[in-house]
């Protein structure tokens, strides 16, 4: 067993506090300017009255597992509008997709690189770190940590690891309702959480279109609850709950691994798909409309991102506002299955 840390049931609130009703008014120091403030932070309703604000989404090229992960995640940041100073002390949860990994599977699951660099930033800023999953398809979670690579990086750099499929969870409300589900069971490590990050690998995925920073958030649901692989999500409706969720469990910012992504049958059976990739923002909604973009996808034809726009964020081109690479000068379709839904959300 690996030297890391694994909460389950009975673990403490972070100093002996509730974080499940307070602390809202703290969570603004994590965005900087009130536009991103509205639409990223104070939740689904607000956002929905106020009809979303533009939102910058940063890109860079030309990126590898071994090259300067951090410095770019840092740029990235700063390009955004993220307030570093606001995270000192804060407890920060790193939310990566580790479904069903392979070590010699790059394409599969995120990149312990990828992780290494998002955990470096935000200990340099002074936050706290912890690192979550909810696995949807594997329940040896230590069989999951070795087999991605990810129990090496937890050991290296002492990060804590929280098993979300079995941890103590409470009961919240559905914040905006689109699926018929009345509430959620999140773990309490999620609640707790002072900022959630999602750090997705960028896939194709055989009912969604596509997973990426908004998908991701499936992964902070107790498989002890929703199932393995969270059918009881799949009943109620994929994109509806992928919309109810991200309400639900916000302030969550996107850092993405598309280096080496996945495209064709995913997101389990697909093939690699290098892009050399990452995209940062506020906003995850946005930030996963300009990766649609970039993959060949509309993402008014997407139905998770049509019920997103507006709620949780812009999906219009214009309503994002472009940091880094410009999103046209990395355009490269990803291949999907032929189905009709998945072809009628093609650009074009």
């Amino acid at each position: 067993m690996s030297t890391h840390t694994t909460l389950g049931a009975g673990e403490n609130n972070h100093h002996g506090k509730s974080r499940l009703a307070g602390n809202r008014l703290e969570r603004r120091v994590f965005l900087a300017g009130g536009g991103l403030l509205a639409a990223g932070l104070l939740g689904y309703p607000l956002l929905r009255r106020a009809g979303g604000a533009p939102q910058p989404v940063f890109l860079a090229r030309s990126q590898r597992y071994d090259g300067s992960l951090a410095r770019t995640i840092q740029n990235g940041l700063e390009a955004v509008g993220f307030d570093f100073g606001g995270v000192r002390g804060q407890r920060v949860l790193l939310k990566p997709n580790l479904v069903e990994p392979h070590a010699s599977s790059p394409h599969m699951t995120t990149h312990p690189a990828v992780i290494h660099a998002a955990a470096e930033v935000f200990r340099r800023a002074g936050a706290e770190i912890r690192l979550g999953e909810a696995s949807a398809h594997l329940r040896d979670t230590e069989l999951v940590l070795v087999e991605s690579g990810v129990d090496e990086l937890l050991r290296s750099e002492k990060i804590e690891f929280v098993d979300l499929n079995y941890a103590e969870a409470q009961r919240v409300p559905n914040a905006a309702r689109t699926s018929r589900l009345r509430e959620f069971y999140f773990p309490k490590a999620v609640l707790e959480a002072d900022l959630i990050v999602s750090l997705p690998k960028l896939k194709t995925h055989h009912w969604a279109g596509f997973t990426c920073a908004l998908k991701n958030l499936y992964g902070l649901l107790p498989g002890m609850i929703y199932g393995w692989p969270k059918n009881v999500l799949h009943h109620a409706g994929i994109p509806e709950t992928i919309v109810d969720i991200a309400a639900s469990a916000r302030p969550t910012i996107a850092i993405v691994d598309a280096i080496v992504c996945m495209e064709g049958d995913g997101p389990i059976m697909g093939s690699p798909k290098p892009m050399g990739l990452i995209a940062i923002g506020l906003n995850p909604t946005a930030v996963d409309a300009t990766i649609a973009r970039i993959i060949g996808f509309c993402p008014e034809k997407v139905p998770y991102l049509a019920l997103a726009d507006g709620r949780l964020g812009p999906i219009a081109e214009d309503a994002i506002l472009q940091r880094g690479e410009p999103w046209q000068a990395l355009v490269s379709p990803f291949a999907i299955l032929e189905q009709p839904y998945l072809q009628a959300m093609r650009a074009g």
